[in-house]
């Protein structure tokens, strides 16, 4: 798989990630509206921060699909910190069932995005160590 196929599947899990934060936020809102005891505080504080990470990760997924290799890692790290922050989150039981359901898919996600980047920055980096490599020698 080169790099383009990779961005385009971290895309796509993008997508996905930025669907499921939009859909927790109007869960809740159904929820708060209905008064059901499920929409707590701390589930709200949490779809929030899922939204704004969710769009953080779109903006730096745009600037690595325009070539930058530090947007590339960015991406990565904010992946990785929140593959282990919602991995926590629903292993403490602090929220209701469906959004400790939504944790673990949020994790998921996550697990997927770190692996593409990783694989896109090894392949970028072995290119870039080729390419030096051939100067070098000519």
């Amino acid at each position: 798989m080169d790099n383009t196929s990779r961005l385009t599947a971290v895309t796509a899990v993008v997508v996905g990630y930025l669907v499921v934060a939009a859909g927790t936020v109007v869960t809740l809102v159904i929820m708060s509206v209905s008064g059901s005891a499920e929409a707590t505080t701390e589930a709200w504080v949490h779809a929030v921060i899922v939204a704004v990470f969710a769009i953080l990760l779109a903006l730096r997924l745009r600037a690595a699909r325009a070539g930058s290799r530090r947007a590339l890692i960015a991406v990565g790290i904010i992946a990785g910190v929140l593959l282990v922050a919602n991995a926590i989150e629903s292993a403490l039981g602090l929220f209701p069932t469906w959004m400790r359901i939504e944790m673990i898919g949020i994790a998921v996600f996550m697990v997927a995005i770190v692996l593409l980047v990783v694989q896109a920055v090894r392949q970028t980096r072995s290119r870039t160590t080729g390419e030096e490599s051939e100067r070098a020698t000519s």
